[in-house]
C-alpha cells in the first residue's frame, strides 16, 4: 500500500492504493473508520486491479470537515477523486464500494455518474439514523472527552451492550477509535439533515449489489435503513453475510473481500 493525495478546493484528501492492473477499485469506509482500519480487508480482496482506500475529512490523512459540512461535501469530494484518478494513470471505469455512511455517499455520487462498472454498497444508512444520539455525542465531542463519544457510538447508535464496550476498552482498538470519533457528531448531523432521493436510484444504469449481515435484518439503525435502500433498487443483486453485523471489515475481512470481489467480478 501507497498513500496518494487529492486536493479539492485547498482541502487535501488522502487515500491508500495498493497498485494493480484493470480498471480500480475504489472503497469509501464510513464513521469511525479510516483507510488503515480496513487494510485487512484490502489483502484479501483477490483481484488484479488497483484497489483505493478513500480517507475522507476529518481523519488524519486528510483536512477538516470544514464550514458548511454536509453530505454534498463528501458527494463532491468523491466525484473529484474518481475524476482524478487518470492523474494516477488509472482509468477504464471505476468499481465503487462503500460502507455504511460511505455507502450513502457512494450512492449519492453514482447517480450523478456515467463512468462507473458497478456498484457495492454494505449496509449504507439514511435518515433517520439515531438522531437522540446526536446531543450526548455532541456535548461529548465538545468536552473533548473522545472516550464518552467512543461509548456512545457502540450502545447509543449501534446498539452493543455495556459489556462489549468494557472489553473494547481494554483492547489496542480503543485508541485508534478514539481519534476516529472527533468528527462523529457532524458525519451523523448531516446524515440526518440528508434526503436521500429514492426515487432516483432505481434508474441507475449500473450493476449494484447490496451487502447485508443477517445480525441487523429487520433491526434498526442499520437493518431498518438497509429496507429502504432495497425497496428503492429492485433490480440489485442482495448479498446476505450470514452471523455478521455491521462490522465485518473488522470481524471477517476475508470473507467481505471474497464479496467485494465477486461483485467486481459479476
Amino acid at each position: 500500500m501507497r498513500t496518494v493525495q487529492f486536493t479539492r478546493d485547498g482541502t487535501v484528501l488522502g487515500a491508500e492504493m495498493r497498485d494493480g492492473e484493470g480498471p480500480p477499485v475504489v472503497l469509501l469506509p464510513g464513521v469511525m473508520a479510516d483507510a488503515a482500519t480496513w487494510r485487512p480487508v484490502v489483502e484479501h480482496i483477490d483481484l488484479p486491479n488497483p484497489v483505493l482506500v478513500l480517507d475522507r475529512r476529518g481523519r488524519a490523512a486528510s483536512g477538516p470537515l470544514g464550514p458548511g459540512y454536509s453530505v454534498r461535501t463528501e458527494v463532491d469530494d468523491l466525484g473529484h477523486v474518481l475524476g482524478s484518478l487518470g492523474d494516477l494513470g488509472l482509468a477504464g471505469g471505476t468499481h465503487l464500494f462503500g460502507w455504511s455512511y460511505g455507502g450513502l455517499i457512494a450512492l449519492e455520487a453514482a447517480a450523478g455518474r456515467t463512468d462507473l462498472r458497478s456498484l457495492t454498497l454494505y449496509e449504507p444508512v439514511s435518515r433517520p439514523f439515531a438522531p437522540e444520539a446526536l446531543g450526548p455525542l455532541r456535548e461529548a465531542i465538545d468536552r473533548n472527552d473522545l472516550d464518552r463519544a467512543v461509548e456512545l457510538v457502540n450502545t447509543a447508535v449501534s446498539g452493543f451492550s455495556d459489556e462489549y464496550v468494557a472489553e473494547l476498552r481494554r483492547s489496542p482498538v480503543w485508541d485508534v477509535l478514539r481519534p476516529l470519533a472527533r468528527p462523529l457528531a457532524d458525519e451523523l448531523g448531516a446524515i440526518d439533515a440528508h434526503r436521500p432521493d429514492f426515487d432516483a436510484f432505481a434508474h441507475l444504469d449500473v450493476p449494484v449489489t447490496l451487502l447485508l449481515g443477517t445480525e441487523n435484518e429487520g433491526t434498526a439503525p442499520y437493518g431498518t435503513a438497509f429496507a429502504r435502500f432495497e425497496r428503492a433498487m429492485p433490480r440489485a443483486r442482495v448479498v446476505r453475510m450470514a452471523g455478521e453485523g455491521h462490522l465485518a471489515h473488522a470481524s471477517a475481512p476475508r470473507l467481505l473481500a471474497e464479496h467485494i470481489a465477486d461483485a467486481v467480478k459479476a
